[in-house]
Order: C-alpha cells, then sequence, then structure tokens
C-alpha cells in the first residue's frame, strides 16, 4: 500500500472524480486468543490448496470478492500472480462443502516472525451460515502454529459491513488508520459497473 504524504490534513480532503477514497484499518494480534466455538455442524471444512493454477485462483478471488471491489490480482500480470501463490511462504486454503469451493484463505508468511492475512472473504452464499468462523479458527491454527510473534490484518469500508466486528471478535485489536486512493475499477473495464452498488461510481467531468 503506497503512501504519498505522512498525514492527512484536519477536515475534509475532496477525491477527485473516479477515484475511490479507501478507510483501512489494520489489527493485530501478538498471541494466540482462546478458541471460538465453531457453528453447528454445516458440512463445511477448511482445506490447504496447494498448487492452484492461476485461472482457478482468479475464479475464486472473484466469486469471493468481486462485490467488494477486490482487484488487485484480477489485473496482476500473471507470471507475478503464479510466483505468489506458489511461493512456499504462501498458504492458500478453501472453504469447501466436498464439491464447491465456496471461500478463499490467504496467509502470508514472507515477512519472518509474521503473519497477515492477506485475503480472507467466502462466496456470497456462504454468507451468514457460520462459514466465517469456520474459516478464522482454520486462520488461527495455521498461523500459530508456525514460529510467530505477530498475526495481522486490514479490513476497510469496502468490505462486508460485519468484517471489522467479526476480526475483533476473532481477538484482533486495531492499531492503525491508512486512508488509500485508488482508480475505480468499474470505470476503465477492469470490473462490471453494476458491482458494489454500496460505492456509488463519480464520473470524470
Amino acid at each position: 500500500m503506497q503512501t504519498s504524504n505522512p498525514t492527512l490534513p484536519f477536515g475534509y480532503s475532496p477525491v477527485p472524480a473516479g477515484k475511490l477514497a479507501n478507510m483501512v484499518t489494520c489489527l493485530e494480534m501478538f498471541e494466540r486468543p482462546a478458541a471460538r466455538p465453531l457453528p453447528p455442524e454445516t458440512g463445511l471444512r477448511v482445506e490447504r490448496w496447494a498448487e492452484p493454477s492461476v485461472s482457478d485462483y482468479r475464479d475464486l478471488y472473484r466469486r469471493v470478492g468481486e462485490d467488494w471491489l477486490w482487484v488487485s490480482r484480477i489485473v496482476m500480470p500473471d507470471a507475478e500472480l503464479q510466483a505468489i501463490i506458489t511461493d512456499p511462504l504462501i498458504e492458500i486454503h478453501v472453504l469447501t462443502d466436498g464439491k464447491r469451493r465456496l471461500g478463499l484463505l490467504e496467509l502470508d508468511f514472507r515477512e519472518e516472525g509474521e503473519c497477515e492475512i492477506a485475503f480472507f472473504g467466502v462466496v456470497p452464499e456462504a454468507i451468514g451460515n457460520g462459514a466465517g468462523r469456520i474459516m478464522m479458527n482454520a486462520a488461527i491454527d495455521n498461523a500459530w502454529s508456525r514460529p510467530i510473534s505477530r498475526f495481522w490484518v486490514h479490513t476497510c469500508n469496502f468490505d462486508h459491513p460485519a468484517a471489522l466486528a467479526f476480526y475483533q471478535r476473532s481477538g484482533f485489536t486495531p492499531y492503525a488508520f491508512m486512508v488509500e486512493i485508488c482508480d475505480d475499477p468499474r470505470l476503465d473495464g477492469r470490473m462490471s459497473r453494476d458491482l458494489a452498488p454500496h460505492v456509488p461510481i463519480i464520473e470524470p467531468r
């Protein structure tokens, strides 16, 4: 995430038309939290996805994240994405019902002594049935099975409105805000214009 100024001025800062201003909350934990109970039996489980193809990865990434304007892995060059998803310090897991991939969990151990939840989400039809808790418990188990001292994640105001509270219930503590300015991917053809209706499109004049 790139920053150009150390601080923003007090008060309102105009955002150019065609750009998005994304409020990011960073959260962290420094020890394994007490386990939270799993939902009643759902038939869902989390499995390691050892060697996803770029196309299969992007398909799940889109299904999970396009309504929240996840775009980075869609526009990333194939070779760069391939290098990430095959990196031995990146763990990719999927939530599955035995037939379909319903959730994506990506853990990044490339920073020594740390683990970042790079991506975490479930497909729309899996929201609200305990799928998130199943995936988060798996994330915590896998992260703290390594010799780490810090586990962290960031979420933003484009994510599901329950995401921030969910991370806090899971043991993460907010420690910083950041503002990300980026091009609206719905205006340049990278994403469909009808996605993320909770984020208005403001056309350049």
